[in-house]
């Protein structure tokens, strides 16, 4: 991938919980309005990788220091659109356009839909509000008659529709899906890689998204990555994802 093309450059990057490492000598791109996937088992760094480019990572060490519990520290190189953001705080990040939808979905369970999109869109103003709203209820139609129920009475899928919606709201340039698919049922997990698409590109929107099967969401992915133990052990486009068999059987049983 051309960096002169890249959104996101990751380069060596290691993380540590205490003397565990959580993600080893780790080097990635993003190409500007394409959709990257990292894939891996449970505890292959995928998470930890995605709280390290949101930021949201600072917030766990300092939590971390207060209990007097592990420490968390990471090296390596970090740049989104040319600049060092490895040690930027994550609200500086999120005002440059680095948004995380996170994984397990996370919405306000006792606010109502509405309430949870006008939450995401704290940053944006009014003109940005509302065409955004109108395109997360053109994207999600099935929110449109449940705006004004508490998100913690949607159905699992409804939850993560909200919460694309919500990380949409904060006119993000760069997305960070953290297992979106998680726990959905199959008919649901097709549903939500098409808005994924339509996102990428109606907004011409870059998409980094992590999960842990590849089936739903390899046919809209432009380029993949394999994590395993937090390293790097495959990348590679679509065709030589298909045509790697110790991949496809090793991680994901075939396609």
């Amino acid at each position: 991938m051309p960096a002169e093309r890249a959104s996101l450059r990751v380069g060596d990057l290691m993380v540590f919980y205490e003397n565990a490492v959580a993600i080893n000598n780790l080097s990635l791109q993003c190409e500007e309005g394409k959709i990257t996937a990292i894939f891996g088992s449970n505890s292959a760094g995928k998470t930890t990788f995605m709280l390290a480019v949101s930021g949201v990572i600072a917030y766990y060490r300092d939590q971390e220091k207060m209990r007097g519990g592990e420490r968390i520290s990471w090296y390596g190189t970090m740049m989104f659109h040319e600049e060092d953001i490895l040690n930027m705080e994550p609200n500086r990040r999120a005002k440059k356009g680095i948004i995380l939808c996170p994984e397990r979905r996370r919405i306000f369970p006792e606010s109502t839909v509405m309430e949870n999109l006008r939450i995401g869109g704290y940053l944006a103003g009014k003109t940005e509000t509302k065409n955004t709203m109108a395109y997360v209820f053109e994207i999600f139609p099935e929110l449109v008659r449940l705006r004004g129920r508490n998100g913690g009475f949607l159905s699992g899928g409804e939850q993560q529709m909200l919460a694309i919606g919500r990380a949409l709201m904060a006119q993000p340039k760069l997305l960070l899906l953290d297992e979106p698919l998680l726990g959905l049922a199959p008919l649901v997990e097709k549903r939500l890689a098409k808005a994924v698409k339509n996102i990428n590109g109606q907004l011409n929107l870059t998409v980094l998204i992590s999960e842990q099967y590849a089936r739903p969401v390899a046919p809209i992915v432009d380029f993949f990555y394999v994590l395993e133990n937090g390293g790097k052990v495959f990348e590679g486009t679509p065709d030589e994802f298909r045509d790697n068999p110790d991949v496809m059987n090793a991680y994901f049983g075939g396609m």
